[in-house]
């Protein structure tokens, strides 16, 4: 509990050996006057703790935002590097698949043509057997015709000997038996039958040539129809076909490079002032103490003048202020006599 009526000032004077009789209006007025003095110049350390204090936390929160920039702009150097190598890694590695493809491709392509190749091959020397089997059978086809047509020629010899020999025969028994024109009516009679028999086989053989002919032209025909056929049935000559294009990629991709991040815009603290406190602090308690003692020597002046002043109610009330507007204030009251 600190005692109000505690006289810090005398106790001071009385240590010090310097006590002197100071009266207590103006006593009380150096105490509050150094009061406020001393409180501005406590006021001007608390503002100048406070400013260092704000300071302190500026620069913090300043060095922090300026870490989170600097970790931001590594983090997203580092993203924009990976993903430009992942880009190249996969571009290069596209690269290599359509060339492998492209290779592939290729390798099947002339496989392709190699196997048709082979096919056609062995379609012509079908083909060519098939023309050879069909030649081959249409010769023995004429051949079989032919000697068929021989046989009936050789047959048709024969035939004709014995006809003619019957005929001889027949002749000379008619020669031999009736004379007269039995004789010559029997004689007759046999040359005309070797002659209807004659013309009989000449009209066989002629027919039989005939349709000889007939199946040799139909053989020929047969063997035309057959030859059309396995040429029809034959492959067509392949071509080789166009060599497959290049692989393409598409066209390279343009990176940006991230934006920098600058660091977060931090308020600088607004610094009081550590000056006006002590200013005020001595304004104040110089103008406590020059009130106390202007107070006390009014109180003890007495004025030789009248009262007069309409405010002041006797002759010599005056009041004297110096410095109002700084706080310094010296009143003089003059009394009436």
């Amino acid at each position: 509990m600190i005692n109000k009526n505690y006289d810090l000032l005398g106790e001071q004077l009385a240590e010090s050996g310097l006590e002197m009789n100071i009266d207590p209006i103006i006593g009380g007025a150096i105490i509050g006057g150094t009061t406020k003095i001393i409180g501005g110049l406590l006021g001007s350390k608390q503002a100048s703790d406070s400013n260092k204090q704000a300071e302190k936390i500026y620069k913090e929160q300043k060095k922090a935002a300026e870490e989170v920039a600097d970790k931001t702009n590594e983090y997203n150097k580092r993203v924009f590097k990976v993903d430009k190598q992942n880009y190249i890694n996969n571009r290069a590695f596209e690269r290599e698949t359509l060339t492998r493809k492209w290779k592939y491709d290729t390798e099947i392509k002339d496989y392709q043509f190699l196997q048709a190749v082979k096919q056609y091959g062995k379609s012509v020397e079908n083909t060519n057997d098939r023309l050879t089997y069909n030649s081959i059978a249409a010769m023995q086809a004429s051949e079989a015709e032919n000697n068929a047509l021989n046989d009936l020629r050789v047959e048709d010899a024969f035939s004709r000997q014995g006809m003619l020999v019957d005929q001889l025969q027949s002749t000379g028994r008619a020669a031999l038996g009736q004379a007269g024109n039995s004789r010559t009516k029997a004689l007759q009679s046999s040359i005309a039958a070797l002659g209807r028999n004659s013309a009989i086989m000449d009209a066989s053989l002629s027919s039989s040539v005939e349709q000889t002919q007939r199946n040799l032209q139909q053989i020929g025909m047969q063997r035309y129809a057959a030859d059309l056929q396995a040429k029809a049935s034959m492959m067509i000559q392949p071509q080789q076909l166009p060599d497959i294009p290049l692989p393409m990629q598409a066209p390279e991709r343009i990176f940006i490079e991230p934006m920098e991040v600058l660091p977060q815009a931090i308020q600088a603290p607004i610094r009081q002032s550590t000056s006006a406190p002590i200013v005020s602090g001595l304004i104040e308690g110089a103008g406590q103490i020059g009130m106390g003692i202007a107070n006390n020597t009014a109180n003890n002046y007495q004025s030789p003048f009248p009262q007069i002043g309409s405010t002041g109610g006797s002759f010599g009330g005056t009041n004297l202020g110096i410095g109002s507007s700084s706080g310094f204030n010296l009143n003089a009251n003059y009394g009436g006599f």
